[in-house]
């Protein structure tokens, strides 16, 4: 049975672990931050604590295996994995921060079963991948840039497969690109809409210009 000397210590030892990725990902403008992993970490200790004190504090009412609150945690952490995955187009963030909740849990679970060594090593290991990966992704590995393209030309002979080859010279390859056009036969004009992909960093401005030139284009915008 855990005194309350105990029990306090894992708690505060569950909240510093989580503060210290919250604060990695408050940082970087994610949505679950500081007082997320906070609260996800300390809820996740107190949830084994529980489980270990049950069977002292009712004695033969609560039985059972008591490693299934804790997989209740494990299972249950989907809901805000999911709010923090957001899609913005073809774009999708938050990734990372879902999985940092989901072993962080699995940090908060061991801080109360009194694991401190693999708890504090996990936190670690974490943090290092969180911002010293980050610093080489940024250095020496280009992300791709994700471009979307609503164009709007005239219906001449040709001028898709203009459009189609002016983009492909800044696309990363053919399933890179997505295009979606749609005919007014009535004004003889074309809606296309443009998914790129690229890891070429200066392709904004060489692709206005590109688009610029060709003959019959009368509009379009890039987000």
């Amino acid at each position: 049975m855990l005194d309350y000397l105990e029990i306090t210590i894992r708690l505060l030892v569950a909240m510093s672990l989580g503060g210290l990725i919250g604060l990695e990902r408050e940082y970087q403008n994610q949505p679950a931050g500081l007082r997320t992993h906070i609260i996800l970490v300390v809820g996740s200790a107190l949830t084994m604590i529980l489980a270990i004190q049950l069977p002292y504090t009712l004695p033969g009412e609560a039985t059972g295996d008591i490693m299934r609150l804790g997989a209740g945690v494990i299972t249950g952490i989907g809901f805000l994995g999911g709010g923090a995955i957001l899609r913005f187009g073809a774009n999708v963030k938050g990734l990372t921060t879902a999985t940092s909740l989901w072993t962080m849990a699995i940090v908060g679970l061991a801080v109360g079963a009194g694991l401190y060594f693999p708890a504090v090593l996990t936190s670690v290991i974490l943090l290092l991948v969180l911002v010293v990966l980050s610093l080489v992704e940024d250095r020496w590995i280009q992300p791709f840039i994700v471009l979307n393209i609503s164009l709007l030309a005239k219906d001449h002979k040709g001028i898709l497969d203009k459009i189609k080859k002016t983009v492909a010279k800044y696309s990363s390859g053919n399933e890179h690109t997505n295009f979606r056009v749609e005919k007014n036969m009535k004004k003889n004009e074309l809606a296309i809409d443009i998914s790129l992909r690229t890891r070429q960093s200066n392709v904004l401005e060489l692709l206005i210009k590109d688009l610029a030139h060709i003959d019959g284009v009368q509009s379009f915008e890039i987000n």
